[in-house]
């Protein structure tokens, strides 16, 4: 049998991992419906925590996708397949979006009347922040990331057959439109979602931001998940250390770039030490928000960074399947920094919080599985990179 024969061989999921997958997505979404009765205020600031920690996974790994046909990179076309598995995520997750537009009203205090009448700075803001032109705005971004994760799979996907090398050229074009739009539909995304929780409260770079932590948990995923698949056989032994070893450098270059970015923004509020920005800061450093504070400064930064910095760790699977995991875990902690503190004054950490994570590693299992089933090749077969992918070294 050849190569090629053997590559296009793709084993199935067990029956285990689809009922381990409804059964956490289950007790997730029961948890869920029980905290919008027990508290609809906190239901609401969790689904927003969600939503957002969702389209970082879809859309980050658009993001990858995107930057490895630009740069013309050879030693992640073999990760593709997994990468497009969560982009093809996007539709889905803007559908569980609609429900954040249905309680809007619990979530952003400027949708309130009486706000814009006593409240001039929230006045000043509303020619954007109104709920009109935010829902138009949600459906922009549905429409565009949609597109472009289609036409994206489609192309990569049809080259399995066609072996076309054209279609390569046509991703490297899309690609470059991409990567221009992404930039703009992640800043006002993270404006709307996350920073507008305070509309008082600006930061010029929030959309860099938000976007680090984007781009380091969906290479985490694609890390956890590539490395799982490995474990198990399913890529047939053609992964090499030296391919992991590349996830491991994106992933300790990404922590540093989050550490950087979170670094110069809280520097900037630090010195300038205007009112207007200061009060975010110092509220999520009182009231027991500093307890989450002080875990994203370790548990975001410090632990991932020395448990990467050594070149073996860095193709560690164990390893680095950990901290993978717990990078989104960080990321997770680090939207819900961003946005809880904005709907409560004292911290907020309970079961209903946990049944969202739950909930949310279930509606990430339970996609997986559907989109990983219906796709013919783990790998790329009809891509012209692949050869030289399968023989990468450092």
């Amino acid at each position: 049998m050849s190569m090629e024969q053997t590559l296009l061989q793709k084993k199935s999921l067990p029956d285990k991992f689809k009922k381990i997958s409804f059964l956490i997505f289950g007790i997730g979404l029961l948890t869920v419906i029980i905290s919008f009765f027990v508290d609809s205020h906190r239901f609401a600031f969790n689904y927003n925590i969600l939503f957002s920690f969702l389209v970082s996974i879809a859309l980050g790994n658009m993001f990858l996708f995107a930057i490895e046909y630009l740069a013309g990179a050879v030693w992640s076309t073999v990760f593709r397949r997994i990468n497009e598995i969560f982009i093809s995520f996007v539709p889905f997750v803007m559908v569980i979006g609609i429900v954040v537009l249905l309680e809007m009203h619990s979530i952003f205090h400027w949708t309130y009347k009486d706000v814009l009448e006593n409240d001039e700075i929230v006045r000043g803001k509303t020619p954007y922040l109104n709920e009109t032109f935010f829902i138009i705005r949600f459906f922009v971004y549905t429409l565009v990331w949609t597109l472009f994760a289609y036409f994206m799979r489609k192309n990569s996907l049809k080259q399995d057959t066609t072996y076309d090398q054209n279609l390569t050229y046509r991703n490297s074009k899309l690609s470059a439109f991409f990567i221009p739009i992404f930039a703009i539909t992640i800043t006002f995304f993270a404006i709307d979602y996350l920073m507008s929780t305070e509309p008082h409260w600006f930061s010029t770079i929030f959309g860099v931001y938000y976007f680090s932590g984007t781009v380091l948990s969906a290479l985490a995923i694609l890390t956890v998940v590539s490395i799982l698949l490995h474990e198990r056989s399913y890529f047939d032994k053609i992964l090499k250390p030296d391919h992991f070893y590349n996830l491991g450098a994106l992933l300790f270059a990404f922590v540093n770039f989050w550490a950087y970015i979170a670094f110069s923004q809280f520097l900037l509020i630090w010195y300038a030490n205007l009112p207007e920005e200061t009060f975010w800061m110092i509220h999520r450093w009182e009231n027991g928000w500093e307890i989450f504070s002080f875990i994203l400064i370790f548990g975001h930064f410090l632990i991932p960074y020395f448990a990467l910095l050594s070149q073996q760790a860095k193709s560690n699977l164990n390893r680095l399947k950990i901290v993978s995991i717990w990078l989104l875990i960080m990321h997770y902690v680090d939207i819900y920094w961003l946005t809880m503190p904005s709907g409560f004054k004292q911290l907020v950490f309970g079961w209903i919080e946990l049944g969202f994570i739950v909930f949310c590693v279930g509606i990430i299992m339970i996609l997986f599985y559907y989109r990983y089933e219906r796709m013919k090749n783990i790998i790329p077969v009809g891509d012209p990179k692949l050869k030289r992918s399968l023989e990468f070294k450092l």
